[in-house]
């Protein structure tokens, strides 16, 4: 695998970054009775890392928090600008970045089937078990939560971040199945290959 980017990769990058900016624009949505803004930036997120692997996902997230940090309004909301890194939501948007990485890695172990069971997984563990956490440290390091009050402050987002995973599961499926390669599968080791 080349460290370098190829014009294919750099392309795919900024169409995930921008697709990222793009499920921002309807800014946090209210679902049911529950009064839980739910934003669907995290359904990009988590489908950079399905459909395009470590690399370029966590590339794609990256970019967009760049220009984020340069001060365009492109979270959820309109928000943008340096500010964005100091709130007590900065490590979700940390958490993106691993969280990419991590669901691409994982998905190289399962590449080219792509069985929908294994991406639910590898999408759950990068795009809420991780994620999460980087959140959970964010509002440790930026309020004064304990930690009880913290992780508790997550549970009203699990049911839409698990619809998020569905989707994005789905949908990195289908690509997979239509473009297999994006992801490279990993080598495995031959039986009396020479050492």
């Amino acid at each position: 695998m080349s460290p370098r980017f190829s014009a294919r990769d750099l392309a795919q990058v900024a169409v995930f970054a921008a697709l990222i900016a793009a499920l921002g624009l309807p800014g946090s949505i209210t679902v049911g009775i529950s009064g839980v803004p739910i934003t669907l930036q995290t359904l990009g997120v988590i489908a950079a890392g399905a459909v395009l692997g470590a690399r370029k996902g966590a590339a794609a997230v990256l970019v967009l928090l760049a220009l984020v940090a340069i001060g365009l309004p492109l979270l959820a909301g309109g928000r943008g600008g340096l500010g964005v890194f100091a709130a007590p939501s900065v490590g979700y948007l940390v958490g993106w970045v691993v969280g990419a990485f991590v669901i691409g890695a994982l998905t190289r172990l399962i590449v080219p089937s792509y069985p929908l069971w294994a991406g639910l997984l590898v999408n759950a563990v990068g795009g809420i078990a991780v994620i999460y956490v980087f959140g959970v440290l964010g509002l440790l390091v930026r309020t004064d939560l304990g930690v009880g009050a913290a992780i508790a402050s997550t549970g009203a987002y699990v049911p839409g971040d698990a619809v998020k995973v569905v989707v994005a599961t789905v949908v990195a499926k289908g690509v997979h199945r239509a473009y297999p390669g994006l992801v490279a599968p990993r080598r495995r080791a031959t039986v009396g290959s020479a050492a």
